[in-house]
């Protein structure tokens, strides 16, 4: 199991913004300036609120450092982490990843390498003045800590084979 440190911002919570179009958005960052991490390798992830009018760090997660192996246990704290963000942002993610993101409400987002964090906070604020993607107007719409609800209704459905 890996160590966790976790570091929250006073007074930059996702409630500090104008609206009720507040996302926490993660950013898979060795330096809180760039996406330059592997989602499932990522030894540090700035999150970020992001609104109309503001984006705040609102928070900092520090893992161990973990290889590349294929080894999904890793993904299991990374992804609890993630609870009521909207988006993570990484250099690149594995399927299975990608798969348990978005089973948690969690909209994987590859980008470039050194991607700058402020750049794509500013792209994300423009997107929610003008009109969202379908991801982003899903999670606007949604409240933190809600599923999606998809696997609770087949579950509730029952399965028959």
């Amino acid at each position: 199991m890996s160590l966790q440190r976790c570091l929250k911002v006073v007074n930059g919570g996702p409630g500090g913004d104008t609206g009720d179009k507040v996302l926490k958005l993660a950013f898979a960052s060795t330096d809180m300036k760039h996406v330059d991490q592997h989602f499932g390798s990522a030894r540090v992830f700035a999150i970020y609120a992001v609104g109309v009018e503001h984006a705040r760090l609102f928070e900092a997660v520090q893992f161990d450092s973990v290889e590349q192996d294929g080894d999904e246990d890793k993904l299991v704290a990374r992804i609890a982490m993630l609870e009521g963000c909207a988006a993570v942002y990484c250099q690149a993610v594995g399927s299975s990843a990608i798969r348990q993101l978005l089973a948690h409400g969690v909209q994987p987002v590859k980008v470039t390498a050194g991607a700058d964090i402020a750049a794509l906070t500013e792209s994300v604020q423009d997107l929610l003045r003008s009109g969202a993607p379908a991801w982003l107007a899903k999670a606007v719409t949604r409240r933190p800590g809600q599923s999606s609800g998809r696997f609770d209704a087949m579950e509730a459905e029952g399965w028959e084979e």
